[in-house]
């Protein structure tokens, strides 16, 4: 990663190793767009990126067609200029609130399916344990509001500042 700080490399390093573990994409493609999350929205051509990476033609060729197809990055060209230029599309915090909700709300139907089987078929174990359960309930229904609230901050946000 020549042409980057000593510091952004390491940035760069520990949002790419994050990204592996998060969605199990190849180190490459992480690297890529941790690159992207932490420059400017002019983005980087093709040849920027190799550089920057020290990657080989077809890895770099292959881990931006990853990204692209994930809705990670998108493409642009100038006027004049033939090459297409590469950027984070802005949307990565918002999918992962998303996936975020999502979960949750999988969680609460669990919840509340065991909960509801518990009243039905184990009158003892719901009584002793109903508090449990409910508080439980009610943490995960606290936390898909303030996912709602957050992402809808950011979804204003965006609209906002159409320039982002």
């Amino acid at each position: 990663m020549e042409l980057c700080s000593p510091e952004k490399k390491a940035l760069i390093e520990k949002v790419g190793l994050h990204l592996e573990q998060t969605h199990s994409l190849p180190p490459l493609a992480c690297r890529i767009y941790a690159i992207m999350i932490l420059s400017s929205n002019d983005g980087f051509s093709f040849d920027e990126l190799m550089r920057i990476t020290q990657a080989s033609k077809s890895t770099t060729s292959t881990s931006i067609n990853l990204l692209l197809q994930l809705h990670f990055v998108e493409f642009y060209t100038k006027p004049g200029d033939r090459k297409r230029y590469f950027r984070g599309t802005g949307n990565y915090l918002k999918d992962v609130i998303n996936k975020y909700a999502q979960a949750v709300e999988k969680e609460l139907q669990i919840v509340e399916s065991v909960i509801d089987f518990n009243r039905k078929n184990n009158p003892e174990k719901f009584v002793k344990n109903q508090n449990i359960g409910v508080v439980f309930k009610d943490y995960l229904i606290k936390h898909k509001e303030s996912l709602a609230f957050t992402l809808q901050k950011m979804i204003e946000f965006q609209e906002n500042n159409t320039d982002q």
